[in-house]
């Protein structure tokens, strides 16, 4: 039998070290660039053949590889076995918390969906009844998607996520079932769970699926009922000391009435760009939705289909709708000023429902007025997941973990 060592921190590795390290190496090359041929594997991890042959057979026996075709059709002599990832070997779930919603989705181990559920929540409802149904409606997702157990849970919600407990911070003003349906999610799953701030797996999405996929540093500033930013930078998204990284609704800018307070946002970024401070901004310049077309887009997040409604209507409306555009993009651009001066990372994400209905058009008005406010060189752009965003970035934490478990850490 062949083995291959490598060198560690200036030694060399032992058998047993070396073939943890390959296998790892050869899980990783699958689930990014599978389905792949014994030939491709040895290609692009420079392994000799008959380490190949061993490690693939050690996979296969875990359970996390087997063979799923054959190539070589066209050549002569026998066609080479094509080795993928087990894709059911594992499943995590992702759930998206808002103030009068739940919202879940079951993947698989390369992140395919199998199921995706949802609850309304109603204000007066009682929140140990809330806790029970969500978490009946995770278990009844998972079921669905025919996952035996959840390996992980991620689970985003409004708020401050304290760093050293990874709790809700208890004193974010959110429902009290916000903090409860955690610890009620892997008591009753059995399954590790990571909370985390929405914004932040807003931007986990963008740089995973969406308009930053080529960029290792960058800020998403989340523009709808409420106002926050997600920071990542180096491709590391940051939280701060105590989980407020991207607060920016409290940040001090020119163009309020007063300033914010410990207790509030009112005075602060938040004023000149929330929905409700868009719909302001547009009345004031003359614009109103079309008729029945106030609605939401479902994500349960109070004004944001009036917002929206009004910023379609104003890049619909050409000339008459500029001032409004012009005039929100101003506002927009004092923020990302503001951030830019600080951490200079680049490009600046316009997400949440405002930047999102806004697009392309909206994110190239407020670089524009950007570049006048400051020196620094920055890309902005909209961004592009959509309302699911939080959703599918929850999906991708659980399935990191649950990757990161059982393939090693890359």
């Amino acid at each position: 039998m062949t083995s291959t060592s490598v060198s560690v921190t200036g030694r060399t590795a032992s058998p047993s070290t070396a073939r943890v390290i390959n296998d790892r190496l050869a899980l990783h090359l699958l689930k990014d660039k599978g389905p792949l041929t014994a030939g491709q594997l040895k290609s692009l991890t420079g392994l000799s053949r008959p380490t190949i042959a061993d490690l693939v057979e050690r996979l296969r026996r875990t359970g996390l590889v087997a063979v799923v075709g054959e190539a070589g059709a066209e050549r002569r002599g026998p066609n080479a076995r094509v080795y993928g990832i087990v894709a059911d070997s594992a499943h995590v779930a992702g759930v998206d918390v808002r103030t009068d919603s739940v919202a879940v989705c079951v993947a698989d181990l390369l992140g395919r969906t199998l199921a995706e559920e949802s609850l309304p929540v109603a204000p007066d409802t009682d929140p140990a009844r809330t806790v029970t149904a969500a978490v009946a409606l995770v278990a009844g997702a998972a079921e669905r998607a025919g996952a035996a157990r959840l390996h992980h849970i991620g689970i985003g919600v409004p708020g401050l996520i304290d760093p050293a407990t990874g709790e809700l911070n208890a004193t974010s003003g959110l429902p009290s079932w916000h903090r409860e349906l955690a610890t009620a999610l892997h008591g009753g799953l059995a399954a590790p769970v990571l909370l985390e701030n929405e914004v932040n797996l807003a931007a986990v999405a963008e740089q995973r699926l969406g308009a930053v996929r080529d960029r290792d540093t960058f800020v998403l500033l989340w523009l709808g009922h409420g106002v926050g930013a997600a920071v990542v930078l180096d491709r590391v998204l940051r939280r701060g000391a105590s989980g407020g990284t991207g607060e920016i609704g409290f940040l001090p800018v020119p163009g309020t009435s007063g300033l914010p307070s410990a207790t509030g946002c009112d005075g602060g970024f938040h004023s000149l760009v929330s929905s409700a401070a868009v719909c302001e901004l547009a009345q004031e310049h003359g614009l109103e939705a079309a008729a029945g077309d106030q609605a939401g887009r479902g994500d349960g997040t109070e004004g944001a289909g009036a917002a929206e409604a009004v910023i379609r209507a104003a890049l619909g409306a050409g000339e008459r709708g500029e001032p409004f555009l012009d005039a929100l993009a101003a506002r927009i651009a004092v923020g990302v000023a503001a951030i830019c001066a600080v951490l200079d990372p680049g490009c600046a994400v316009l997400g949440g429902e405002v930047g999102r209905a806004g697009g392309e058009e909206l994110a190239r008005r407020v670089e524009e007025r950007f570049a006048r406010l400051s020196p620094l060189r920055t890309r902005v752009r909209a961004g592009v997941v959509g309302g699911g965003g939080v959703l599918r970035g929850a999906v991708l934490t659980a399935l990191d973990a649950t990757q990161n478990e059982l393939f090693g850490a890359p």
